[in-house]
């Protein structure tokens, strides 16, 4: 990797190919459709960390960067950013393999914020750190 080639901010989460009938007029994948990949790979991320259920309550500072193409490999990033006591931030990055084989390139950033909330759809605690289980921490292959 040269000194210049930016790196993913996060864990990887989740991949998708993006096919054909996700595209807007133009030809390009539509963003909605983006955005709704970013929303499942943060969702999965708060859920973990705050170990229950979660909702999505905000999204800012979304900056599309590049487009989509049909055949790019879309793969989302994401990091607890901070954590409230019911509440997080969640940075999400979303990049691309171009055509599957081809150059990665980051598309897509956006801040996510989740509540956590329990089994009644109210909002809950988010547990300490200390007290989450080890792959919350270090990664989904560890255990």
């Amino acid at each position: 990797m040269s000194e210049f080639e930016e790196k993913a901010k996060g864990r990887l989460t989740t991949r998708t190919v993006a096919m054909p009938g996700d595209t807007n007029p133009a030809g390009d994948i539509f963003g909605g459709w983006v955005v709704s990949q970013m929303d499942i790979a943060a969702g999965i991320c708060a859920g973990q960390r705050a170990q229950s259920r979660v909702v999505t309550v905000a999204l800012d500072g979304m900056s599309f960067i590049r487009p989509v193409k049909v055949g790019d490999i879309l793969g989302v990033y994401t990091r607890v950013e901070s954590v409230g006591r019911t509440s997080m931030n969640i940075l999400v990055e979303a990049w691309v393999r171009r055509g599957r084989i081809g150059r990665r390139e980051k598309v897509t950033e956006g801040m996510f914020k989740f509540v956590a909330i329990d089994e009644t759809g109210r909002s809950t605690p988010i547990p300490k750190e200390e007290d989450l289980p080890d792959y919350v921490l270090h990664g989904f292959d560890d255990h």
